[in-house]
């Protein structure tokens, strides 16, 4: 009978342990399962599909089905083996997978843009590189067969113009299905997509093939858009598009001074926002900027490239937006583009995604409390309450 009540005596701190150490499983479990997977339901959820506006005005026919959804971002730069660590690699392409995923699921878009420079190394990568790449690009960014992605050509996937080769551009045209000038229609919308990359205007081979390809569509879609005249023999034998005026899908941003005139908490940095642009390396020419106005006349144009948001207005009317990087290498507050669109009209809304500094926050104070709750257990951190009352004890003895 003794030995028995000794044992359960002895078993008592051992049970204790256990059930302190199943707590703090628990809570680490619980802080690693909110910061890795959670946190990204709990921001991506407050955002919204904004509404189109036209109220009385809008068109009949533009009823809610006919309203496209589409997520626009930008600039995702998985790195390669040259630059990139391993675990810059893992955290970094963690945090966009996760990212991703959950806005197709929450938000359940029709299209996907991606607007260039989606590997970081791609100018450089040598075949097998390329084809690691591209493997761990499609297992973060796959998306189910109601979702389309279109992803437009970048600087750093085909190099700058002195780098582009035939054999990079088409090494990128065959995994995505790219070719500049190509058009997108999607419930009466056009798309234009730009290698805004080959907008150099020195008459290279890609640049030319580019070019001819941009102006014969040019011509389709204005002929679409003209009234029906039979004295109008150029447009005669031309393949009619869809009347709305299109959106410009490119990399570089139209030419800009630079971005002294952006706002907003994901502009650029103050320091950087009177930096003057350098033509044909952070914007296009301004030849190859009037150029592209004059053949699309476009109602909206969406670029990327300066990891920063930018909201300009070119020819006092038409709005470009520079979405700003996808990726927590290149800022603390990424996001994207979430945009409703009708063949005449379109709503865009940002959509933020975790600011990482506050994830880290979240893990240091979890840190500093797991540490706090074992130096109670163990009795190595006197408790406030036994700390006065020795106080008042040596007081009194006094």
């Amino acid at each position: 009978m003794l030995s028995s009540s000794s044992t359960t005596v002895k078993s008592l701190p051992l049970k204790k342990r256990l059930c302190f150490l199943l707590k703090l499983v628990c809570f680490v479990s619980s802080v690693l399962i909110f910061c890795e997977f959670l946190i990204y339901y709990v921001v991506i959820f407050q955002c919204r599909w904004p509404e189109v506006k036209g109220g009385a005005h809008m068109d009949k026919k533009e009823t809610s089905t006919s309203v496209l959804k589409a997520v626009i971002l930008a600039d995702t730069h998985l790195l390669g083996e040259i630059k990139g660590h391993w675990l810059d690699k893992l955290r970094r392409e963690w945090q966009m997978e996760r990212s991703f995923q959950t806005a197709l699921w929450l938000l359940q878009p029709d299209i996907v843009f991606i607007l260039g420079d989606v590997f970081d190394e791609g100018k450089w990568s040598s075949p097998q590189a390329w084809a690691d790449d591209v493997r761990r690009f499609r297992k973060m960014f796959k998306y189910p067969v109601s979702t389309e992605l279109v992803v437009i050509v970048g600087n750093h996937d085909i190099g700058f113009h002195y780098e582009m080769t035939t054999y990079k551009v088409n090494r990128f045209e065959k995994v995505f299905n790219f070719t500049s000038g190509k058009l997108i229609t999607r419930k009466g919308i056009n798309f234009v997509i730009v290698n805004s990359v080959a907008m150099e205007g020195d008459g290279c081979a890609v640049c030319r093939t580019s070019e001819a390809k941009l102006a014969a569509l040019s011509h389709k879609l204005n002929c679409s858009q003209q009234k029906p005249d039979r004295s109008n023999k150029r447009c005669s034998d031309v393949e009619k598009l869809p009347a709305s005026e299109p959106i410009l899908l490119q990399h570089y941003p139209l030419y800009r001074k630079s971005d002294a005139e952006c706002s907003g908490e994901d502009s650029a940095p103050p320091e950087e926002k009177n930096i003057p642009f350098k033509e044909k390396y952070d914007v296009l020419s301004q030849e190859a900027s009037q150029k592209l106005i004059w053949w699309f006349h476009p109602r909206l144009i969406l670029s990327g490239h300066t990891h920063s948001a930018c909201e300009v207005l070119h020819a006092g009317k038409i709005p470009e937006i520079s979405v700003p990087s996808f990726s927590w290498r290149n800022r603390n507050n990424p996001s994207f583009i979430m945009g409703s669109m009708t063949p005449t009209r379109f709503s865009l809304q940002k959509c933020f995604l975790p600011y990482e500094s506050r994830v880290f926050t979240i893990y240091c104070a979890a840190g500093a409390l797991l540490v706090i709750l074992i130096l109670a257990h163990f009795q190595l951190l006197t408790p406030p309450f036994y700390f006065a009352q020795r106080l008042i004890s040596k007081h009194k003895a006094v």
